[in-house]
């Protein structure tokens, strides 16, 4: 009769001359509730740093390997060599635990260092445990047990590009397990956009989880209550050592399991200003004002960088406000998008939304970059606002400035004074996922901060009025100009 994982384990921390650590205890136990599902057999470990969650795992394999002779386990790890560590440790276990002495095989060719096969009943293509790193090739490969052992690591997930290549190849694993099989994540988060997401977050509601609904386990070193988890090895005293000498970014990362970014973010979100208010235009005086709450505002930005689908960019409208004190309010940012039915005519149908973002935010004028395709696109504009009859100036522009310095000067003074406002609306797209991804060797989209930082960059515009008749047109004078008064006098000349 075969004892079950938790006595397998004990046994072997027995003759090591070690008792089984409680969190270790609790490892054991989750991966037997995770074995005995009879569905969804997936699950997701997460525990700090050197707390042995391999050494448990590994002892995981050779029990299923122990009750199971038949089974199939594919390790897979962020590189080749990381992954032919698990499988040593496996081999290891083998060897010595005394109830699986006699599965391992006569045969030193079915007993390498990346691969090996027990002593089975079956015949079988495929080895009892096999290695690889996740960029090799597994097309043809079939498994009952996937274990995916810290997939993510600093050097595949410092950028979005290299996330999305993650994703993608780990997604093949779904054609790889066998239809009754077990899928098991194992690691620490690397990123903040990190693949080991079980559940949608309101902070990241633009990121789809990775592994939604995934069964969870999560040890961190530190409880709710500020204790160790695993006092005999890691004291207070160590702990402290530890966030001291690693940093409080890797320490939470790699310690409490907190998605955060190891490296330094260069455009910071943390230094934003949330706010609420709206916009609020109020005649007095035969003077028009806009302010934002209690606050009055001067002068407006906006910059439209448009774009047709083509290499995946988008085509991004912004509008950023400044008051009285220096301060900066990037109040509206819309990634235009087509309906259904306007592919045919996308020039006119995106022009449309730019006029209504103009008009919705009070907006005097807008700056569009005609690089490239966007050389049309100011007449259209033009001939949409006369439609509208929309008093708003349309400025061509064209870069020729390095994007990644245009985007770097336009950003770097205001957030270090956390002079930059930013409205709660514009939290929900995707603006905020550019700024944690940006690095001056460039990321994957950067289309909303080109937009923003236009803004940034951009002299206020103010409008007097002249051109054809305005007569009839809505028009955004809350700015103040050269404007014409008639004064009454007293006396005559």
């Amino acid at each position: 009769m075969k004892i079950d994982f938790f006595e397998f384990v004990y046994v072997w921390f027995r003759l090591q001359g070690l008792g089984v650590p409680k969190h270790q205890r609790k490892i054991a136990r989750w991966l037997s509730s995770l074995w005995n599902e009879k569905e969804r057999r997936q699950g997701l470990l997460m525990a700090f740093r050197n707390s042995g969650k391999s050494t448990i795992v590994g002892l995981f394999c050779a029990w299923i390997l122990y009750t199971k002779p038949a089974s199939r386990i594919l390790v897979i790890a962020a590189d080749h060599a990381l992954a032919k560590k698990m499988v040593r440790n496996v081999k290891r276990i083998i060897e010595q635990h005394p109830l699986t002495l006699g599965l391992k095989p006569d045969r030193l060719d079915q007993w390498s260092s990346d691969q090996f096969t027990i002593n089975r009943d079956a015949e079988l293509r495929d080895p009892s445990m096999l290695a690889k790193g996740l960029g090799a090739n597994i097309t043809g490969l079939r498994a009952d047990i996937i274990i995916c052992d810290d997939v993510e690591v600093p050097k595949n997930c410092d950028t979005a590009l290299k996330r999305a290549d993650m994703r993608e190849k780990l997604s093949e694993l779904d054609y790889i397990l066998t239809p009754s099989g077990v899928q098991l994540y194992i690691g620490t988060p690397h990123t903040y956009y990190t693949i080991y997401q079980t559940e949608y977050e309101a902070s990241k509601a633009e990121v789809e989880p990775f592994l939604l609904g995934f069964k969870k386990l999560e040890l961190p070193i530190l409880d709710k209550h500020g204790k160790s988890a695993w006092p005999e090895r890691f004291s207070d005293e160590k702990i402290a050592s530890i966030r001291a000498r690693s940093g409080e970014s890797k320490f939470l990362s790699q310690m409490m399991l907190k998605p955060v970014n190891v490296q330094e973010c260069v455009l910071n979100p943390d230094l934003l200003k949330p706010y609420c208010e709206e916009l609020e235009l109020i005649s007095a005086n035969e003077r028009e004002f806009l302010k934002l709450g209690e606050r009055k505002l001067l002068s407006a930005s906006c910059w439209w960088d448009p774009s047709f689908g083509n290499g995946g960019d988008n085509s991004v409208i912004a509008c950023v406000f400044s008051d009285e004190a220096g301060n900066y309010y990037l109040h509206d940012l819309e990634y235009i998008r087509l309906q259904k039915g306007e592919e045919q005519n996308a020039a006119e149908a995106q022009c449309r939304s730019v006029v209504d973002f103009l008009e919705r935010n009070h907006l005097p004028s807008v700056r569009v970059e005609i690089n490239g395709l966007g050389k049309f696109l100011p007449g259209i504009l033009r001939k949409e606002l006369r439609t509208r009859q929309l008093n708003a100036a349309v400025l061509e522009m064209y870069s020729t400035e390095n994007k990644q310095k245009r985007i770097l000067e336009a950003f770097e003074v205001v957030l270090a004074a956390r002079a930059l406002n930013v409205h709660r609306r514009v939290y929900a797209g995707g603006f905020i996922e550019e700024m944690r991804e940006w690095s001056f060797e460039g990321s994957l989209h950067d289309d909303a901060l080109d937009a923003v930082a236009g803004c940034l960059r951009s002299e206020p515009v103010r409008l007097s009025g002249s051109g054809w008749n305005y007569k009839n047109f809505k028009s955004s004078s809350w700015q103040g100009g050269g404007g014409q008064f008639q004064a009454h006098v007293g006396f005559e000349v």
